[in-house]
């Protein structure tokens, strides 16, 4: 049975003292939650804080960051890359972000060659996916979904989704309040599956899908009660410790 993870992207938020008071709080609201996978992906400058703050509480919560670089090093100012992450304890890391894709111009492909060389440095890619407003009206989803899979199939081939993450996130419903039904989610996360399952059907079995936009205390159960949804990556209410548990406590009572 695939354990769910339920993962918070802070985005550009943070001070020190709300690193520390978040972790501690999270932590403490977690204590004994069994069956879920619970992760933070702070800013990049954050890492250090968040790493020891981790180390000082008594759950396992799982450090991430929000992107990476193509190279280990070398005059790329700005950026920051896998070897440094492993550093600070960091397992997993976020890519092809909808932000990312629209404010940086990340292409599929270039995105695709972000997983590949996180695999290759033996961290865990939590790929985003997902549609605008747009080709959700036009009924584009799945292609939509489909294409930015298969960038990552075409460069790797279906057997590099083991061990990986995805995240299907509605561009439409990131930050807006707004939200897919828990029977729209499934739908998508069952094409995504079915996708994979086509060309490979052990590695689809096990991978984790996770759904993302506006995921919040009152509706995270009607998502984690679908077959195919494997938690969450949560934004805003990532940012209250409080919220951010009643979340991971929800997946861990569905998936029980």
């Amino acid at each position: 049975m695939r354990r769910p993870v339920v993962m918070g992207n802070w985005k550009l938020n943070g001070s020190k003292a709300m690193v520390k008071d978040l972790i501690s709080g999270l932590d403490a609201e977690i204590k004994g939650v069994q069956g879920v996978d619970v992760a933070v992906a702070p800013p990049a400058v954050y890492l250090d804080l968040a790493e020891r703050t981790i180390a000082e509480g008594q759950e396992k919560i799982i450090l991430g960051a929000q992107d990476t670089d193509l190279t280990n090093s070398g005059a790329f100012t700005g950026d920051n890359s896998p070897e440094m992450y492993k550093e600070f304890g960091v397992t997993h890391v976020i890519i092809g972000h909808s932000e990312r894709r629209d404010y940086h111009s990340e292409s599929d492909q270039y995105v695709a060659k972000k997983f590949a060389f996180l695999k290759e440095n033996g961290l865990v890619p939590v790929l985003c996916i997902g549609e605008t407003e747009a080709q959700n009206e036009a009924g584009e989803t799945e292609a939509v979904c489909a294409r930015q899979i298969n960038a990552v199939i075409d460069l790797l081939g279906v057997e590099a989704f083991n061990g990986a993450i995805i995240a299907y996130e509605p561009i439409w419903a990131i930050g807006t309040g707004k939200a897919a039904t828990a029977d729209d989610a499934q739908r998508i996360h069952a094409s995504i599956r079915g996708l994979i399952a086509a060309k490979d059907a052990a590695v689809a079995e096990q991978v984790i899908i996770q759904y993302g936009g506006s995921v919040k205390p009152e509706n995270a159960a009607t998502y984690f009660a679908q077959p195919d949804i494997d938690g969450a990556l949560v934004g805003g209410a990532s940012l209250d410790a409080k919220s951010f548990a009643a979340i991971v406590k929800a997946a861990a009572e569905a998936k029980a």
